[in-house]
């Protein structure tokens, strides 16, 4: 998916190490890592409605409770879920 600048394969060390700069560039005030990508997608197919059991099978956790906590952290998820 990445490649170098000599067109060559990224190693997972270098992805990681590009994507901590690219955290401090932006003055975060944590560490960032390669993963908060998926833990990103998770919350936000969360937030969008997607069902939990389908997000654990996209996601391919085994465990359901390692899914859920996408779904408990979106405080706005149920804003307008009964209407009139």
């Amino acid at each position: 998916m990445f490649s170098t600048e000599r067109l060559g394969p990224m190693t997972t060390s270098t992805v990681r190490k590009l994507m901590a700069r690219a955290g401090e560039h932006a003055k975060l005030s944590f560490p960032v890592h390669p993963h908060m990508l998926r833990h990103a997608c998770g919350y936000k197919l969360a937030n969008e409605g997607h069902d939990t059991r389908a997000l654990q099978h996209y996601l391919g956790h085994k465990n359901i409770q390692h899914t859920v906590r996408y779904t408990e952290l979106a405080p706005d998820r149920f804003k307008n879920f009964w209407r009139d």
